[in-house]
């Protein structure tokens, strides 16, 4: 028996009924809960809920698992204990759910202690100003786009795009102490994938994966991005600098609007209700810099039809610290990652960064711009050596800025190499 179980049966029980099961939802009356209290319900095949809100009448719970076999006036039991998450170095190389609970096969989790899964953002005040860049082992990323600890960045792509597997080269190539990593809705054919095959034993050595596939119930998904950003803040508190990367944050925006709309709530824009936006905020400023540790959050964010302004990129562009857009046409092209730099921006580059640095990642930006500009002259042959030298210079230089560009997944290069590599090509470019 956990030590989380132990707690929640010694404590005193308290015992309501099923009064109504609509939807995903259902209704229990004879319990004073309070919000975010967890129940059990059944008594032959019991199913753990969350409470989600109150009435006069009762409260509304949400599942935590499959309902199937539960009926009006099944038992509901109480006891009035939160969520508790697992904490710990225990926790390296394991895979667990949306609770907390082991599904890796590997045995009961070493756990040094447990903590409400509720825990308040850092003051305004309190936090650290971000001043020192973390490696991520991309080059792109490491120079275009310094990512500093404490920092909070977007992976924006439509579906196919390579999320996954950039969020993998990132846990292999950081320097950051510990990797907490969330699949949110992620198929459940692709988990082994991701651990055995992008994540790989290396990866998952200093990583702790907590996994909610897309079958799962709505607070689930919700719970295991919850789960993993306290076990990241469990850390931060010791003085560790962490990286958190979730997959996806508009899986969990979706996962949000389920539960809102079943409990009520009126649908907004594009379906979903008020209580998305608040709770993205909420969970970003979770992450970020603290007066002892960091956490850097790196979050995908899956657009409807590659449109980059739909309401959940929209909200967590205007919350996050920058944003990394990955092109389709990149990737069909077979450019790995396909990063399209010149949309991509980190608000604290400039910051983490040295002035020869700003500079040197400043001039290739330029140069690309400047084709990009010229390329539908290019397309049809109309363009004349000459007439921009930024252009000349990206063009006969073209090879180099795309091996610069590209990387192939098992190539972890260390920021010191890739800030080497760029300057290089500043260089041959001969741009001023």
């Amino acid at each position: 028996m956990s030590l989380a179980t132990a707690i929640r049966l010694a404590r005193p029980q308290r015992v309501g009924v099923v009064s109504s099961i609509v939807g995903l939802g259902l209704e229990v009356r004879g319990l004073n809960s309070a919000i975010g209290d967890l129940v059990t319900i059944g008594e032959l095949r019991e199913v753990d809920a969350e409470v989600v809100a109150t009435t006069r009448d009762g409260i509304r719970c949400m599942p935590l698992g499959r309902m199937t076999g539960i009926r009006i006036g099944a038992p509901v039991r109480s006891d009035g204990t939160p969520h508790l998450v697992p904490t710990g170095t225990g926790l390296f190389g394991r895979v667990i759910d949306g609770l907390g609970r082991p599904i890796d096969g590997k045995g009961p989790l070493a756990v040094d202690s447990f903590v409400s899964i509720d825990h308040d953002s850092p003051s305004a005040m309190q936090r650290s100003r971000i001043t020192t860049p973390l490696q991520l082992g991309v080059r792109v990323l490491d120079t275009l786009t310094t990512v500093g600890k404490g920092q909070r960045m977007g992976l924006f792509a439509g579906s196919g795009v390579g999320k996954s597997s950039l969020l993998s080269m990132i846990a292999r190539g950081t320097d950051a102490e510990v990797s907490v990593i969330a699949l949110v809705g992620e198929r459940g054919r692709e988990v082994r994938e991701f651990l055995e095959d992008d994540l790989g034993p290396e990866g998952l050595a200093r990583s702790i994966v907590v996994v909610s596939t897309s079958d799962e119930p709505a607070m689930m998904r919700l719970r295991a991005a919850f789960v993993a950003t306290r076990i990241a803040e469990s850390f931060r508190d010791t003085g560790a600098d962490v990286m958190l990367m979730m997959d996806s944050l508009t899986r969990v925006a979706m996962a949000q609007r389920e539960i809102g709309l079943s409990v009520g709530e009126p649908p907004a824009t594009r379906g979903y209700p008020p209580s998305t936006f608040s709770l993205l905020a909420r969970l970003l400023e979770r992450a970020g810099t603290d007066e002892a540790g960091s956490i850097t959050g790196v979050y995908t964010v899956l657009v409807d039809g590659d449109d980059h302004n739909e309401p959940i990129a929209d909200a967590a562009r205007s919350i996050l610290d920058g944003h990394v857009v990955l092109d389709r046409k990149l990737a069909v092209l077979g450019h790995f990652p396909s990063i399209d730099a010149l949309a991509s921006i980190s608000r604290v580059a400039s910051r983490v960064n040295d002035p020869h640095q700003n500079q040197i990642a400043g001039t290739l930006r330029t140069v690309l711009a400047a084709r990009r500009n010229a390329q539908d002259l290019l397309d049809v042959g109309a363009y004349r050596q000459g007439t921009n030298p930024l252009v000349d210079a990206a063009v006969a230089n073209e090879g180099a800025i795309n091996a610069f560009l590209q990387q192939r997944m098992d190539d972890q290069t260390p920021a010191s190499e890739a800030w080497a590599q760029l300057d290089t090509i500043n260089r041959i470019l001969g741009v001023h």
